[in-house]
């Protein structure tokens, strides 16, 4: 069987490389380097060792995958000529080492058996240079492939191939979404190379400042400490909120359940509709705040009877998107938005075994009348019973409301009777509405918005005639109305 035996240089000095690694680099077997950008390649020149570099691959590749990629099938073509290679990496191999990955994964299709052959990796001297001790919660991060879901606030963050500018840069970017700015971080350069180690405080937006980002660069970022700066993570709040309703919690928060929190669920839902259409994003953010309480009291109070928990929702929301957005996780591609809804909708309904229209209208859920009415209408537009053009719409709201005059006129004392012609009434508006693509509940939601405004003035015109609104006459009101439309620069009727 042919063999690659994969050997960690160690973290930059001499004597970091293992005797395991000493011997099988000096056993003749063709040595092929990663990298020579590390100090212990002085050992190979000083010992007079033959190898082969790989540092041109990545002046031809434009993607760090691309040239790990091609690293790993040159290796396995080189066993074409020689049974056993040695192909060696700097620190440990099995750290930070995507190749090795790679090799690990490719190894049994192709036969070959791999020796992995240890040295000291990077993180040994790094948690010596900066005196802490990972029990305390330690997270190790390729700068490369850094994500702001990856950070944690509450853990020291490890960093590492932060090689040039351009990915410190990146990284720079990335931490500054969540730790701002003007917190302080520390580079570590050589860590543990004696008369090379570099340890710099800098703050995050000066990362890609520094002057000594190399090959051996690594960025530590400590943990808030939440008595000097107040950044939580959604961690944090789920654990708040485990508080709240623990025994020594909060009397409110432990006397809610998922009935007595319907309301403050829609109210939050509301205000985040609010904040939205205020275009106020500082507004909008606390309010997307209230409105995930919401989720996490109702998920903390399910767990406590054992109903579900935080990672069922979870779970169940991302194979929700998973699956019903197989033109983004599969091969099959939607790129009209219209489709894209259409196919979402064909999925869920499949999967509830929903395969009539009225049954998909019956599965709406209990939302405002005016919404619910909307899809409804679209839904029945979606297989042809919809009017050709607006002529039908408008027609039909005027024969409904002749309809309802029709009643008054007549002196019909039914309350029933004139519940049923207004929602008619109401019924073709909402189909108007949609045809003028125009959403009826906020059209509603601003025209109350409106009127309590004009009200507000009406207020303070009549206290500055020194009068009350009891005691003035319709008239007068009528009067003051208009001229609260003058005030507010209004020209709706």
């Amino acid at each position: 069987m042919k063999k690659i035996n994969i050997i960690g240089l160690g973290s930059g000095k001499i004597d970091s490389l293992t005797l395991g690694a000493v011997e099988k680099i000096q056993k003749g077997h063709k040595n092929i380097l990663r990298t020579i950008n590390h100090p212990t390649i002085e050992y190979f020149y000083d010992k007079k060792i033959p190898f082969k570099s790989m540092d041109y691959i990545y002046e031809s590749e434009l993607s760090f995958e691309k040239v790990y990629e091609k690293i790993v099938d040159i290796l396995f073509n080189e066993l074409e000529f020689d049974d056993e290679i040695n192909y060696i990496v700097p620190g440990h191999p099995m750290v930070a080492e995507k190749t090795v990955s790679y090799l690990l994964e490719k190894a049994p299709k192709e036969n070959v058996e791999i020796e992995i052959v240890p040295s000291e990796s990077f993180i040994e001297p790094i948690l010596i240079a900066l005196k802490i001790d990972p029990i305390d919660g330690m997270k190790i991060i390729d700068a490369i492939e850094i994500k702001s879901t990856q950070l944690d606030v509450n853990s020291n963050l490890i960093i590492c191939q932060l090689y040039n500018k351009r990915i410190a840069s990146e990284v720079k970017l990335v931490l500054s979404e969540v730790y701002g700015d003007e917190y302080e971080v520390i580079l570590v350069h050589f860590a543990g190379v004696k008369d090379k180690e570099i340890i710099e405080k800098i703050k995050v937006m000066d990362i890609d400042k520094s002057k000594n980002i190399g090959a051996l660069t690594t960025l530590a970022v400590s943990k808030i400490n939440k008595d000097e700066i107040s950044i939580y993570d959604f961690n944090d709040v789920v654990d708040i909120v485990k508080i709240l309703r623990s025994e020594n919690g909060c009397p409110w928060d432990r006397a809610q359940d998922h009935f007595t929190l319907r309301e403050n669920l829609i109210e939050e839902a509301y205000e985040v509709v609010e904040a939205i259409e205020e275009e106020n994003f500082n507004h909008l953010a606390e309010e997307l705040g209230d409105l995930m309480l919401q989720v996490l009291l109702h998920t903390q109070i399910a767990s406590e009877n054992g109903y579900f928990n935080l990672i069922d929702v979870t779970t169940n929301l991302a194979s929700k998107l998973i699956t019903r957005h197989p033109h983004v996780f599969s091969k099959k591609m939607l790129v009209n938005p219209d489709k894209v809804v259409y196919n979402w909708n064909m999925i869920k309904y499949s999967s509830r075994s929903i395969n009539t229209l009225s049954g998909r209208m019956e599965n709406i859920p209990k939302l405002p009348s005016l919404i619910r009415s909307k899809k409804v209408q679209k839904l029945a537009s979606e297989v042809g019973f919809d009017w050709d053009n607006i002529d039908g719409p408008i027609k039909k709201v005027i024969e409904e409301y002749d309809e309802v005059l029709e009643l008054i006129e007549d002196g019909e004392k039914d309350s029933l009777h004139y519940e049923e012609e207004l929602g008619d009434l109401l019924f073709s508006i909402v189909n108007l509405a949609r045809f003028l693509k125009v959403d009826p509940e906020i059209a509603l939601h601003r025209a109350t918005d409106k009127f309590i405004n004009r009200f507000r003035v009406v207020e303070e015109l009549t206290q500055e005639k020194g009068r009350k609104l009891l005691e003035m006459s319709i008239e007068e009101l009528d009067e003051l109305w208009e001229q609260a439309k003058s005030r507010l620069n209004d020209t709706t009727k």
